[in-house]
């Protein structure tokens, strides 16, 4: 038996009941869990561990769905473009999406719920303008202007079921049926249903709600291939019963367009509407409420309530204040790298967090010829920084335990995953550690979004955003306090600012994550200029502030430097390009270059900037000061080492505080020094599978050499 146990949770199934002993001991798991499509063995009810119990709040109960089907989940859908070649318009509502997956609703007045859209003028048609039959919409029309109609569709699959049918090859299966716990049959049947099923399964100790009523936007087209996704999206939590509850709070009418927004459906790099986020608000407050009341329930009934930061989790944003009214024991969700873990291991207002590392138990991975080491050992390495400055309490694993079987080097790794994580919690968990600088990310979202404003799906990668998902993963294992505030957030009190050393603004031109027309608030922008003029750092990737406006491109030009030619500059002449590649932001780098990724095109120095890299003439590195302050711009910045210690640098140089750069440092980037001064400890730690050689800075400027085997982590007491 294992000397150490505990803070790992294993999942199981009937076929694999003496494996999952195994398992429980040389993991030294103490939790173990079921999955989508599995049933908890009686086998395993006695063996002392604790027992998860996924719970459906929405779905796994046809039979109630079928009989009710005014109460079926709704979701608004835009169609595609048409375009009008005479006096009308037919537009076909379902082509591109499955049939499978929805349904038009035509219970509830389309006159009042749906929108006829001239996108070519940008104006909603008048109800009497068109009409609905047969699947398609016929509209009284301009020629050669587009149109788009946005409609109410019923989700008769859930969506996250299909995902894993079609992801797992599954056959001879019902599909689930989404319903709508806010409606008020519903509402009610399923507070019985929740006494009722923990009551049959009083094994179980923890129910784990995956996750409470409205799935993130997931929509398939009639090939079962994903059409559009947003982990963030808020299309799918609607219903003309919900609409109108909302209509009453607000004072205003509901137009669809507050949801389709130009059929972007307010993804996360549009900068957000008034509208939208009073919905979103309404909806945080009545998703809390009734959660709380499924949690109370859960308690009564001498359970845990665990919620899964996925699947139907929307409206229980868990940095927003009316997350902490729920009530919850824990959450759990998925760890794709440093800065999803940081977006778990951050949430407040729960006893415990766990995070389920990758990959997953499924066929997509584990099959003949896969390779589940190499993916499991880049999950950890990637989200052990980040564990580092804040820890999950748990670790994890979900999937289908029969798979991971096949592959005995992958269970032998993870077994040393487990081992390794229960060391660095018991060293750092309730410890403060060290922080050099004060960062805040400033984008349209704050808060609300913090560590994953750039998550289009859960922390898939994009070749779009890989600066903001550079810079996030970056900040998520530095030596840093972070936080994230929005435009609003200056507007509503600029001495925000004042708490905070160094300032990050990151992405394209005109997105939620630069601001685009909050720039031509006077007041925000006064505000940041003032805040970096009083002695503040700011640091731009991308376009940063981008947004023409008043003879300027990048609105804050002045502070960084830089200034973007779009072509109404190319009548100035340009003679600022000499390189000061000997500077401090650049001292770590090799050869004094770096991956900017693709960059940015036609950047430009204003007079009084030092160009630190410029490719062509166009900068792709740049410092200035501005009064007492000072901007850095990086054109791009994807995640690796070195631009991790590039960023390091470049927040100390900005905030004017090059003499720390040597306080609890390794002089090698891919090694890192974490230390926890008031607790009297520190560690090093090697982020690559390579040996690696470093020089170590304690917190007094003393020094001494080290060596470290791969990933290896070498713990000190301090003093």
């Amino acid at each position: 038996m294992k000397d150490k146990k505990g803070r790992v949770t294993i999942p199981t199934d009937l076929d694999v009941v003496p494996q999952t002993l195994e398992i429980l001991d040389k993991w030294g798991a103490d939790a173990i869990r079921d999955c989508d499509g599995t049933e908890f063995p009686a086998g395993l009810r006695d063996t002392g561990a604790k027992i998860y119990s996924t719970y459906y709040t929405t779905r796994k109960d046809n039979a109630w769905a079928k009989a009710n089907p005014d109460e079926i989940q709704q979701c608004y859908i835009m169609t595609g473009f048409v375009t009008a070649q005479g006096d009308t318009v037919t537009i076909p509502l379902m082509q591109g999406i499955s049939p499978e997956l929805m349904q038009v609703n035509t219970r509830d007045d389309p006159a009042r719920w749906w929108e006829v859209m001239d996108r070519t003028t940008g104006q909603p048609l008048p109800p009497d303008k068109w009409s609905y039959a047969d699947g398609c919409v016929t509209a009284q029309a301009e020629p050669f202007h587009e149109y788009t109609v946005s409609f109410l569709a019923y989700l008769i699959w859930d969506p996250v079921h299909m995902y894993n049918a079609t992801t797992n090859g599954w056959t001879n299966f019902e599909h689930q049926i989404t319903f709508d716990v806010r409606q008020p049959k519903t509402h009610k049947y399923t507070m019985e249903r929740l006494r009722r099923f923990i009551a049959e399964h009083p094994y179980v100790n923890v129910i784990r709600y995956t996750t409470f009523f409205h799935q993130f936007t997931l929509v398939f087209d009639e090939l079962r291939r994903e059409k559009y996704v947003d982990w963030y999206g808020y299309s799918a939590s609607v219903s003309p019963y919900i609409l109108e509850q909302f209509e009453r709070e607000v004072g205003y009418k509901f137009r669809p367009e507050y949801i389709i927004d130009q059929g972007y459906y307010n993804n996360q790099y549009r900068v957000p509407s008034k509208e939208y986020q009073d919905f979103q608000a309404f909806q945080r407050r009545e998703v809390a409420k009734l959660a709380k009341e499924m949690v109370d329930i859960t308690h009564e009934c001498g359970c845990e309530a665990m919620m899964f930061l996925g699947d139907h989790w929307i409206g229980t944003e868990p940095f927003m204040p009316e997350f902490k009214t729920i009530g919850l024991d824990a959450v759990v969700g998925s760890v794709g790298n440093g800065s999803t873990l940081r977006l778990i291991s951050d949430i407040e207002g729960v006893k415990y967090t766990e995070g389920r590392f990758l990959p997953y138990f499924f066929p997509d991975t584990f099959h003949e010829g896969g390779d589940p080491v190499r993916e499991a050992k880049e999950n950890w390495v990637t989200a052990r920084r980040a564990i580092l400055r804040k820890p999950i309490d748990r670790i994890g694993y979900g999937g289908y335990l029969k798979l991971a079987l096949q592959f005995p080097d992958f269970i032998d790794y993870v077994e040393s995953v487990c081992d390794e994580f229960r060391e660095l919690y018991d060293n750092i968990k309730g410890t403060t550690p060290y922080c050099v600088k004060r960062v805040a990310v400033l984008n349209c979202w704050g808060k609300m979004r913090a560590w994953g404003c750039h998550m289009v799906h859960h922390a898939l990668y994009q070749k779009q955003n890989y600066s903001y998902a550079g810079v996030i993963e970056a900040l998520s294992g530095a030596p840093f306090d972070v936080q994230f505030i929005s435009f609003a957030d200056v507007k509503a009190d600029p001495h925000i600012l004042d708490g905070i050393d160094v300032l990050i603004n990151v992405g394209d031109a005109d997105t939620a994550h630069t601001g685009g027309v909050w720039w031509e608030d006077a007041d925000v922008a006064a505000a940041v200029k003032r805040f970096v003029w009083n002695g503040g750092g700011l640091i731009g990737v991308g376009e940063p502030s981008g947004h023409q406006y008043q003879g300027r491109f990048l609105q804050l030009a002045a502070v960084l430097g830089v200034e973007k030619e779009t072509g109404f500059t190319l009548n100035y002449d340009k003679y600022n390009w000499d390189e000061h590649r000997d500077h401090f932001i650049l001292a770590d780098c090799p050869g004094h270059d770096m991956n900017f990724g693709e960059g940015k095109k036609s950047i430009y120095a204003l007079d009084g900037t030092d160009i630190l890299i410029q490719r062509e003439k166009e900068v792709q590195l740049a410092a200035h000061d501005y009064g007492g302050g000072r901007g850095v711009y990086i054109s791009g910045l994807p995640y690796n080492f070195v631009n991790s210690r590039v960023l390091y640098r470049a927040i100390l140089w900005s905030a004017h505080s090059e003499e720390e750069l040597h306080t609890w440092f390794s002089t090698n980037y891919n090694v890192e020094v974490h230390a926890y001064v008031k607790n009297g400890k520190y560690c090093v730690v090697n982020n690559t599978y390579e040996p690696q050689d470093t020089t170590v800075y304690r917190g007094d400027g003393s020094s001494f050499a080290l060596h470290l085997e791969a990933n290896e982590i070498k713990w000190y007491e301090i003093g």
